[in-house]
């Protein structure tokens, strides 16, 4: 602290000047010298210790077993905020109003996004109603074929459909035909997906079973993986089974299709599919794993199925004719 003597006008005045020294370094200083405090005094001192001394890790911990204990926790508490203790494996119990958003989720985006089998996949079983589900139950149960299906439970995956044997098969027989409708489609008996949110194990099975048996309708009727091949088998189980997901598909798939796919449809596919599905016999009660050496003929004609239109011939007929007539005008305006 320093004074000073200001001469102003008419004035003699004394004024105290105060001089701040820097303490930035001071203040650095302190800290860091109780950092080293800490580190050499608390905790960390310990810490350090157990590490120079190769204390830091428990080497008698079970790793997996924590890891495991973990995750039931977390699968017990996500348990506690369901409706229900699951019915059985893969069981996710929804509320009735988590239902209702996958019903409306799962619609909006099959609509707009077809293409994600995904999206089916969640609509299929947010409309699989129990009201559907005990009816297909009954179709089963009221036929010799359909309890026996019942009782065995038969999973279709290809442990049980062998591609390689059945490439071996008489090339008309149903097993060869689905072997060679799987190679041109480029699927497996694998891509099936499970059942999550039915309640009933009897009725998740029932659907599990309709689900898994739809590529054998694709392959029985020759229908292709394409969005009319899709429509088609759709409305064909809708008409046969009673499947609501499979009737909203049928619906309001086609409205977003290209006029000739739609005239193709309406025209060819739909009122087939319709009038197949309401006169042969209820395909749910099949036993396709049984009857794979069979003559594909005689199955169609047992089960009372007359074969659609070829789609793929109709659909390549229909591109070389575009091409035909593109080379044509093309030429004649080369030519003029």
């Amino acid at each position: 602290m320093t004074s000073a003597v200001y001469f102003g006008k008419g004035s003699l005045r004394r004024m105290t000047v105060v001089k701040v020294a820097p303490r930035r370094s001071f203040v650095l200083g302190a800290v860091t010298t109780a950092t080293l405090g800490s580190f050499l005094l608390g905790k960390e001192a310990t810490l350090a210790n157990r590490m120079n001394n190769g204390e830091l890790h428990n080497k008698n911990v079970d790793y997996d077993a924590k890891l495991k204990e973990n995750v039931h926790r977390r699968l017990q508490a996500l348990k506690n905020t369901r409706p229900m203790e699951p019915n059985y494996e893969g069981h996710v119990p929804l509320y009735k109003s988590e239902k209702l958003l996958l019903f409306l989720v799962s619609g909006l985006r099959s609509f707009l996004h077809p293409e994600n089998g995904y999206n089916i996949v969640q609509l299929g079983e947010a409309t699989a109603f129990p009201i559907f589900l005990e009816s297909l139950k009954k179709t089963m149960l009221s036929d010799a074929t359909g309890r026996r299906i019942l009782r065995d439970k038969p999973h279709v995956h290809s442990e049980t459909l062998h591609m390689g044997k059945l490439s071996q098969y008489p090339q008309n027989t149903f097993g060869y035909k689905f072997y060679e409708w799987c190679k041109n489609e480029n699927v497996t008996p694998d891509t099936r997906a499970p059942v999550t949110y039915i309640d009933d194990p009897l009725h998740a099975y029932v659907f599990k079973r309709y689900r898994q048996c739809h590529d054998f309708y694709h392959a029985l009727n020759n229908l292709p993986i394409i969005i009319e091949g899709e429509i088609t088998v759709k409305a064909l189980e809708a008409a046969n089974l009673g499947v609501p997901m499979a009737a909203l598909g049928a619906i309001f798939a086609p409205l977003r299709l290209k006029p000739i796919q739609k005239q193709r449809l309406y025209d060819i596919y739909l009122p087939w599919a319709v009038k197949t599905g309401l006169t042969c016999k209820p395909l749910i009660n099949v036993y396709w794993e049984e009857l794979l050496d069979k003559d594909i003929d005689e199955l169609r004609n047992d089960l009372g199925i007359t074969l659609p239109p070829d789609l793929r011939k109709i659909r390549k007929q229909r591109k070389e004719t575009l091409n035909h007539l593109k080379i044509k005008y093309n030429k004649q305006r080369m030519g003029s």
